[in-house]
């Protein structure tokens, strides 16, 4: 990129007009092999619940607790976790995340009695809780604006790589080694990829250069970036704020500017994992008790995970190229349109695991593509606040998704009256983000 005459170099022009470095890539790739590791161990209980309970002679009820402790953890964890990415730095917050999460999720294998383990998945949770929203604003941050989307979707695909793949390794390691060998793998795995991340991961490029960071060290990963593009004397700028930002990101998130859009992205969270969290949990016994097989259910249900991957990066690509608000929208208008047809198949075996392949890649895609979303939408002093705060106001969604499946079921109401409901949510996604378009078209910058 050509120097200016007084050798300012603006880091974030200089991204956005390279290609994707080597170096650029690898921070991807570690991105998304945290984001593997977090989607392997926010499910991690699921896969040992029948083993444990046999093994602990639990009841439903005692086990209910345990499975929820992980999912109150990642919510007060995603909230507390922001204001201190933009304050101390993201790759500090990940490392420090990733770490705690392997370990207390390790200690979980070491428990002796279920308030152990409750206490230690809390734990767990709170540091799972700032992994996404850390992730998602560091490969952000090292994305070039035109591939931002597709990049950031590629890496939050590794959720669904994570918990799919766990599923598979948890079959084989419970009758070999039992239950606590899962909790082993799913805490040394992090341990050791945070040690790694010491060594290899990056702090953001933009990130150091708002807090001043000593020029040398941007110097360095300027030219790892972009060899060749600095000299001794050069200086590291960024583009001025397109809108005023408050020195507190908390009070950033809430002014006049982006107040509305904060509400709305809390609003579309919440939903999202309301409804991809009601399907992901109770499908499977929403349709066995709808008069087919067990067997059956849970392939239809895991069609609804393999939707995730192929959705999350078609749509990665498709906001990079069109209006991202719309895109995204359009996804949930045709998801919701499909959970009609779908509730309309009784045992149509086939068409049902196509229908259900359809709404993973439309529901489980678009919330992978709403970290971009979010993402694009705060400010490089704000962002990491921004993001976390959605996931942390979203994962009540899930937790509200546990009790309403369970009402739902107890009111008598079958799979077809599920899905026909569940439109409602997926509506309110798409209508909520048409109306944060038509607030800020053409404001938002990357």
């Amino acid at each position: 990129m050509p120097q200016t005459p007084n050798n300012e170099i603006n880091v974030r022009a200089l991204l956005d007009h390279r290609g994707v470095s080597r170096y650029q890539k690898t921070v991807i790739f570690l991105c998304f092999l945290i984001v593997l590791m977090d989607g392997f161990d926010v499910v991690i209980m699921g896969f040992v619940a029948p083993s444990l309970k046999a093994a602990w002679n639990l009841s439903n009820s005692d086990l209910a607790p345990v499975l929820s402790a992980a999912l109150f953890g990642l919510t007060f964890g995603a909230l507390g976790t922001g204001p201190l990415g933009d304050r101390f730095g993201r790759r500090k917050v990940l490392i420090a995340c990733v770490f705690t999460f392997g370990l207390f999720t390790l200690l979980v294998a070491l428990a002796a009695e279920v308030r152990q383990m409750m206490a230690f998945r809390f734990i767990a949770g709170l540091a799972m809780g700032g992994i996404m929203p850390m992730v998602a604003t560091l490969a952000k941050e090292y994305s070039p604006v035109r591939r931002s989307a597709l990049l950031v979707t590629v890496v939050f695909a590794g959720f669904t790589v994570g918990a799919a793949g766990g599923g598979f390794l948890a079959a084989w390691l419970i009758p070999h080694w039992g239950w606590h060998s899962v909790f082993v793998f799913g805490g040394v795995m992090p341990v050791l990829l945070s040690v790694y991340m010491m060594f290899k991961l990056p702090e953001s490029l933009a990130f150091m250069v708002h807090k001043g960071t000593d020029r040398a060290e941007i110097r360095k990963i300027v030219e790892a970036c972009a060899p060749g593009s600095t000299n001794e004397n050069s200086v590291f700028t960024l583009p001025a704020a397109a809108v005023q930002t408050d020195a507190n990101p908390m009070k950033t998130v809430f002014n006049s500017h982006y107040a509305k859009g904060t509400l709305l992205l809390w609003i579309i969270y919440f939903s999202h994992l309301f409804l991809v969290y009601l399907l992901g949990n109770w499908m499977p016994t929403m349709i066995n008790e709808s008069g087919m097989t067990a067997e059956q259910a849970s392939v239809i249900s895991a069609m609804f995970q393999l939707g995730g991957p192929l959705g999350s990066i078609m749509l990665g690509w498709f906001m990079d190229r069109f209006e991202a608000h719309r895109i995204l929208a359009l996804s949930y208008f045709s998801g919701a349109a499909v959970l009609v047809v779908m509730s309309g198949l009784g045992a149509q075996y086939l068409l049902l695991c196509l229908t259900s392949f359809f709404i993973g890649a439309a529901f489980n895609g678009g919330g992978t593509g709403m970290n971009a979303l979010s993402s694009n939408f705060f400010p490089l002093s704000a962002r990491a606040t921004g993001n976390s705060w959605m996931h942390g106001v979203g994962r009540t969604g899930a937790i509200v998704s546990a009790y309403a499946g369970s009402w739902m079921l107890n009111m008598g109401w079958n799979f077809s009256t599920i899905a026909f409901a569940l439109t409602v949510p997926a509506l309110i996604i798409s209508a909520s983000l048409m109306l944060k378009y038509s607030f800020y078209a053409g404001t938002e910058k990357s």
